[in-house]
């Protein structure tokens, strides 16, 4: 620790701090630009110049280092008149367009120079200017002229998205920020250059031009997609949401926020939006009141259940709706006799789920991904399903923590990944046995499946084996796999040997309070894929999903929704129009309170930011009444949070309910000739997402629909660049999409979204698929 002295106050601080960081300490603000705390030390805007005792001139606080019995005054007359120098020259060729500026109102520069600028202008000559270029849908480059080179968004790009889009070209007055050779911003973490930016050169597009920072209301929420549970600060004018933003919590998302949390707002306003009920009746969609649907809805499941028994009854709930909703969902149903509810949609292997009333989770807090030593991640699109968590460990692998992956695609983590085993979905398992197999040799031990220490799985054994903080992370491929209990009970055996923790990313933004509420069939009850399969349910409750994208099997989900008597749709949007039977409104996560459970097991409640949209209402309010009118025990609550106590318990602690433990029977699985890899595409991840206009119209979006295949494959085929491969799967229908090589994949893996329109026709996500040229 070192002692100095700033504005006459003595502080310790650490050894190699700068004085910023002093100052930070102290609660003395120091004027600057180019600095920000997550970011490199650029030192070159120099508005933050200080006087220091025994140096010949101002020195720049952000990248002088302390040193013993230093003496800093950073308002001296001194320091103020090299700051009030440094804000003439940065005005001078900045234009004078504060009234019209997007970010007039909450611009630092704006700030600065009302305390530090002079009153007038020395300078008359031509201002410079900057043309204006398209980089997308959600940045707006249109005003570069106000950009006053503080290289923040290129060491964004550089150090937490992982990509350098953006560069400084030219020198001098030339000099410009721009992007490499006229390409978009595509990164899906891009939006948090807007909030980094101190002036108003990079703003929202969507956002553009819409309201005034001042005429906005600033209400917390909690993100309903990804399972981070980034914290958000909606803004609000006149009872419409008009932009999202992050709330700083380090613990959680830091700063940041994913496109996808910041821009999806766009579809609450969307002229797809559901805002009265609505009964089909002769084929055709009829508007009525709120009693009439629900009198509907409630005669139809007791004529169900009076003629088929309550077991043709069931629900399916997405894991992005609230803890308050899934556990009234759960009870109704249990209320009327049946066990059939489920969540998980997407998932194959239905034995693998916790304990009742327990949860599986990350296995340790999100703050600690970023000082993990050895990350092995299986299963996962990492980038793409988790922005903040892959950020997280790509600042792990910036202090040397080795990253590695099982998986059947070597997409782009933007990180260093020290070892790879690139396998087809149904080798998984043995690519994991294989790990198991080098580290029970080098401990010793016999391994619990015969493996191969191949060269990348030796490799892997080693990294788990050496380092202090750990950690074996299944992804949502890995958790929706087949083979996913075999894959845990794996994890969990290596785990043990190596000193690592054992984590799922999971799902959505719910997934672990899904669980922890029981959303889940018990006693016998059918799964979702029973449910969706060959069951023959009568009744559906169908709450904030769409099952023909959001299930493992499209085709199976279209064919038993055909099948069933009476399809009930609660959802925001006006989804299901061609299987369902009722669509009832309800209020999307902006409009209702209500609970999210976190990866890391945190319950976050959130309360209504805006007046619900026309006659939109909260889902656990219309499941409420649903239950009183069914005559139900148990349905009398008058707020939210007297459903949250009872649905997790008052106090209760969340932490002794969360466990990954699992064994399995392991044993290796059959290939087909040509398997199915399908991710889920970032922009397809759930409704709201997919109302959203900005974001679909991202190079993420417009590039989704597309067949990559392996170099054997697109030979074999005789394609080449812009042939189209017509693609079908046993037992349901074909599609057609553009082909695209990805010389990485594995001789026999065909990859193929799901969770899109195009690909909806088709069956399992991790079925055999036999593909031609078209």
């Amino acid at each position: 620790m070192i002692e100095i002295e700033l504005d006459g106050q003595k502080l310790t601080v650490p050894a190699g701090s700068m004085v910023m960081h002093a100052a930070e300490q102290a609660g003395t603000y120091i004027p600057h630009f180019c600095y920000h705390k997550k970011l490199s030390i650029a030192a070159n805007c120099r508005m933050c110049l200080v006087d220091v005792e025994k140096a010949p001139k101002p020195m720049p606080a952000c990248a002088t280092p302390v040193t013993q019995g230093m003496i800093i005054r950073t308002k001296s007359e001194k320091a103020l008149k090299a700051q009030q120098g440094v804000m003439e020259f940065l005005l001078i060729n900045h234009p004078l367009d504060c009234p019209i500026c997007d970010q007039g109102g909450e611009c630092q520069l704006q700030d600065l120079a009302v305390g530090y600028g002079a009153g007038k202008s020395r300078y008359t000559e031509e201002k410079r200017v900057v043309f204006q270029k398209n980089v997308g849908p959600l940045i707006s480059m249109q005003e570069m002229s106000r950009c006053i080179h503080c290289t923040r968004c290129v060491r964004f790009g550089q150090e937490i998205a992982g990509v350098m889009e953006l560069g400084m070209a030219h020198r001098g007055e030339h000099a410009e920020i721009q992007t490499f050779v006229g390409r978009t911003i595509d990164s899906e973490l891009s939006g948090n250059m807007i909030d980094i930016c101190p002036v108003g050169a990079l703003t929202s597009k969507p956002f553009r031009y819409s309201a005034r920072t001042w005429e906005l209301s600033r209400r917390k929420s909690i993100s309903p997609h990804d399972s981070t549970g980034a914290n958000l600060v909606v803004q609000v004018k006149g009872n419409r949401v008009m932009r999202v933003v992050p709330l700083e919590n380090d613990a959680v998302n830091e700063c940041w926020i994913a496109d996808r949390d910041r821009f999806s707002y766009e579809a609450l306003n969307s002229d797809q939006r559901l805002t009265q009920p609505m009964i089909k009746q002769g084929g055709a969609w009829k508007q009525v009141d709120w009693g009439t649907a629900l009198e509907y809805v409630a005669n139809g499941l007791k004529l169900i259940r009076a003629e088929h028994g309550a077991a043709a009854i069931g629900a399916l709930g997405s894991a992005h709706s609230t803890v308050e909703e899934l556990h009234l969902l759960a009870k109704l149903v249990r209320g009327l006799g049946s066990q059939n509810v489920d969540y998980r949609l997407r998932h194959s292997d239905f034995g693998n789920s916790a304990a009742a009333g327990q949860a599986h989770w990350l296995g340790l807090p999100i703050a600690d991904l970023s000082q993990l030593d050895r990350a092995l991640v299986v299963g996962s699109f990492l980038r793409k399903d988790h922005p903040l968590f892959a950020l997280r460990l790509r600042q792990a692998a910036r202090h040397g923590a080795q990253i590695m992956s099982i998986h059947a695609s070597e997409d782009d983590w933007l990180m260093p990944v020290a070892a790879r085993i690139t396998a087809a979905p149904s080798s998984w398992l043995q690519a994991l046995a294989d790990v198991a197999s080098a580290v029970a040799a080098a401990n010793g031990v016999s391994a619990p499946m015969a493996g191969n220490a191949s060269e990348a799985a030796q490799a892997i054994a080693n990294a788990l084996l050496s380092g202090q903080h750990k950690a074996v992370l299944l992804g949502n491929a890995a958790a929706q796999h087949p083979q996913a209990s075999s894959l845990l009970s794996l994890a969990n055996w290596i785990a043990a040997q190596t000193g690592a923790s054992v984590g799922y990313l999971t799902e959505a933004a719910n997934t672990v309070g899904a669980q922890l509420v029981n959303a889940l069939p018990q006693q016998g009850g059918l799964n979702a894929a029973q449910m969706l399969g060959d069951a023959g349910l009568r009744g559906l409750l169908l709450l904030n999903t769409d099952p023909v994208l959001d299930s493992a099997n499209a085709a199976a989900a279209a064919k038993a929704l055909a099948g069933a008597e009476m399809v009930v749709v609660m959802s925001p949007f006006k989804t299901g129009l061609d299987y369902a039977d009722v669509l009832l409104p309800t209020a999307p996560f902006t409009e209702t309170s209500g609970t999210f459970v976190n990866a890391e097991g945190l319950a976050q409640s959130f309360v209504g930011v805006v007046k619900a949209l026309g006659d939109t209402r909260p889902g656990w309010k219309i499941l409420r009444v649903l239950g009183n009118l069914l005559a139900l025990d148990g349905f009398g609550q008058d707020s939210s949070e007297q459903v949250r106590s009872e649905a997790l318990g008052v106090d209760a602690d969340l932490g002794a309910r969360l466990s990954n433990a699992g064994s399995a029977q392991l044993q290796s699985a059959s290939p087909s000739a040509i398997e199915r890899l399908a991710e889920l595409p970032i922009y397809a991840s759930d409704l709201l997402v997919r109302h959203a206009t900005s974001l679909q119209l991202s190079h993420d979006a417009r590039q989704a629909a597309v067949a990559s295949l392996p170099t054997a494959l697109w030979e074999q085929l005789g394609l080449s660049e812009g042939s189209s491969v017509r693609i079908t799967q046993d037992g349901a229908g074909a599609v057609q999409l553009p082909a695209k090589l990805d010389a990485k994949l594995p001789a026999n893996v065909l990859r193929v979204p799901s969770g899109l329109p195009e690909t909806a026709a088709l069956g399992s996500i991790f079925g055999g698929l036999n593909v031609s040229k078209v």
